[in-house]
């Protein structure tokens, strides 16, 4: 059984059972899938950034914002309270970014290698819960279908392969996204580096370098090799499969949380309004 399948089949198993703990995944980069009555409620994962990176790399809360916060909250790992509270984010755009974070850990997990899996009874709270969970069925063919779009890229690329780096001197006008990944891309920083860089989700840092490959704005030292795309082993798939998807436009940064603007070189060079 390969890790791909065995990650599904105990995804399955959780939500069959109606599981209230955790599904801890070793493998790279691995993390944890946090469940209540079988759904999952949130995901950890070194490979994608989490909820407390996306707000805080936004600029709309400051690291000593966050520690109060925290503090105030008793040491709880997800003061969403307080950051509603305060006037930090409103609960709408809190569900988002949890949202967008869950999907995300879940897509660099699938995206990279499962070695084994284990379940585990519920341990602290987990970090920006949602209130109604996911099924883990769902959750686990929305990321198969990104790796699919992915892999149907003319460009494809890896979360944790290729090193982009800039191709000479280059003029905008270029999105804000792009402005930041030229900025950071060096040769060294792979997808998810740039993902947790910039603050943004590792799918929409992907699919903007592999995007970027194409059109020559970026370049890699080696081309892009195949990306394995995984499929839901029979039993495990809806009855009516949904068509394919084609590669997903860019998404916007998290509910348009006021982000900080990088400086540098390039930004210097794009002389055409935005």
């Amino acid at each position: 059984m390969s890790g791909y399948e065995l990650l599904a089949r105990s995804l399955a198993a959780c939500g069959r059972e109606g599981l209230t703990g955790e599904l801890r995944v070793a493998g790279t980069p691995g993390g944890v899938f946090h469940l209540r009555g079988g759904l999952v409620v949130s995901v950890e994962s070194p490979g994608a950034p989490g909820a407390e990176a996306l707000l805080l790399r936004s600029g709309r809360v400051s690291g000593e914002q966050w520690a109060a916060l925290v503090r105030e909250a008793g040491g709880a790992r997800w003061p969403g309270t307080g950051l509603i509270a305060h006037g930090f984010a409103g609960a709408a755009q809190l569900r988002v970014v949890c949202t967008m974070a869950l999907r995300d850990a879940a897509f660099a997990i699938v995206a990279g290698r499962v070695e084994d899996c284990e379940h585990a009874a519920p341990g602290l709270e987990p970090p920006a819960p949602v209130a109604v969970g996911e099924p883990p069925s769902r959750l686990l063919q929305d990321a198969s279908r990104k790796l699919a779009a992915l892999a149907a890229m003319p460009h494809p690329v890896h979360p944790d392969r290729e090193r982009p780096r800039p191709v000479g001197e280059l003029d905008g006008p270029f999105s804000e996204l792009r402005w930041d990944l030229l900025t950071h891309a060096d040769g060294r920083r792979t997808s998810r580096d740039l993902a947790f860089r910039t603050g943004r989700g590792v799918y929409t840092v992907t699919v903007e370098v592999a995007r970027m490959l194409a059109e020559g704005l970026l370049e890699c030292a080696s081309a892009p090799a195949p990306i394995p795309v995984h499929t839901p082993p029979e039993g495990l798939r809806h009855r009516t499969p949904p068509p394919p998807s084609p590669p997903p436009p860019e998404q916007p940064s998290p509910v348009d949380l006021p982000r900080r603007r990088p400086g540098g070189f390039f930004r210097l060079r794009n002389t055409s309004p935005r």
